[in-house]
């Protein structure tokens, strides 16, 4: 079957626009893709060094048992939960192909539910892989008036009997936004009720800007609920793809048989090296207070300049509003001078009359971005 119609991933229209910035000799401030410059710590790094055998070996798709502990030993860790990592945990090369994959495994062919829910904006993966799966794609719009949370309830019992995945996102890409416990636990009484292998991309879980650590999914229930996990933000290791999925132990079981077709394990010196990450939790503490500094001056910056900033409690992202009618020209002006933003329909059309801010430059670049974004006039 052929490969269905879709828009240019956002990312790379982003690249070719900063390609053409680097040709005019324009200085760079990259806010676009969410990949951070913070060094991966060096305890990581010296664990997948020691793991680099004389002979390189197939990795398997159920990963190293270690792996799967650190896992099961984080989330005790971080949501006081209790996993079994031989029949709960999975390891990813990352959690974007994790995601993609999904629907292979567990929408048959001859299954009547086919459509999938997921948030917009939001990060594009959920629709790719819906609609490369034969799947329906089913976004949902979130807005401030609602706080950017997806209510499985407020779709109708007409979607919801067709739905076999929903996913959530929280803290949110694009939007920061976050949740509370009793919001999770509605969604999965709304699963349950229907049957919706519901899905919690929880990537940004240690990333927030709260007092209190936003909650996970697993915490409600371990039944019927997949979380979705990555080292990239967490431990700034995008370049090693590595995450987890955990949950359910069927859907588990039923991801083991399926992902051998993939071949998606993560090589056994990146395995090694997640291990350690999962294991550690100063190391994201570390993180967690640079991408705030990072976060509390473009948040002043903003809205000193009249700009309304919303959402932004997690994740590493700014969502803000285009505080111009005409979009186009905004972009296009911040681009003249280096400045690289992610425009808001890059995520969706709920998107539309936004922009995203990734926390990726150092402070120093951010202060630099600011002085020059300051003399802007739109």
């Amino acid at each position: 079957m052929a490969a269905p119609a879709s828009a240019t991933y956002f990312s790379v229209v982003l690249d070719q626009a900063k390609e053409d910035l680097a040709r005019r000799g324009v200085p760079i401030f990259d806010f676009g893709v969410g990949d951070p410059i913070e060094p991966t710590p060096p305890f990581i790094r010296q664990a997948l060094i020691e793991a680099l055998d004389p002979v390189s070996q197939y990795p398997t798709i159920v990963g190293q048992r270690r792996l799967r502990q650190a896992v099961a030993g984080w989330a005790r860790r971080r949501l006081d939960v209790t996993l079994d990592p031989d029949t709960q945990v999975l390891p990813a090369a990352g959690s974007k192909e994790a995601i993609f994959h999904l629907p292979l495994a567990v929408v048959g062919s001859d299954e009547k539910r086919r459509r999938i829910v997921y948030p917009s904006p939001s990060y594009p993966v959920y629709d790719g892989s819906a609609r490369y799966s034969g799947c329906i794609a089913h976004p949902v719009p979130l807005s401030e008036s609602n706080v950017y949370r997806l209510e499985l309830e407020a779709l109708g019992e007409a979607v919801l009997r067709e739905t076999r995945i929903a996913w959530l996102n929280y803290p949110h890409n694009p939007t920061g936004a976050s949740v509370d416990l009793d919001y999770l636990r509605r969604q999965v009484e709304v699963a349950r009720a229907h049957d919706i292998l519901l899905c919690a991309d929880d990537c940004y879980l240690d990333l927030y800007f709260t007092d209190e650590p936003p909650p996970g999914v697993l915490q409600v229930t371990q039944t019927g609920v997949l979380s979705f996990g990555s080292l990239s933000k967490r431990s700034g290791m995008t370049g090693y793809r590595s995450g987890y999925i955990a949950g359910d132990a069927s859907v588990i079981a039923a991801l083991k048989r399926a992902r051998p077709n993939f071949g998606v394990g993560s090589q056994d010196f990146v395995q090694a090296a997640a291990a350690v990450a999962w294991a550690d939790d100063a190391h994201v503490a570390e993180r967690r207070a640079i991408f705030r500094a990072k976060r509390d001056r473009l948040a002043v910056f903003l809205t000193e300049r009249g700009y309304v900033v919303s959402g932004s409690q997690g994740a590493i992202y700014l969502w803000v509003r285009v505080p111009i009618a005409n979009r186009e020209l905004f972009f296009a002006r911040l681009l003249e001078h280096g400045i690289v933003v992610s425009p808001g329909e890059s995520f969706g059309q709920a998107g539309e009359g936004y922009f995203r801010l990734a926390l990726v430059p150092s402070l120093d670049q951010i202060n630099q971005a600011i002085a020059i974004w300051s003399q802007i006039t739109f």
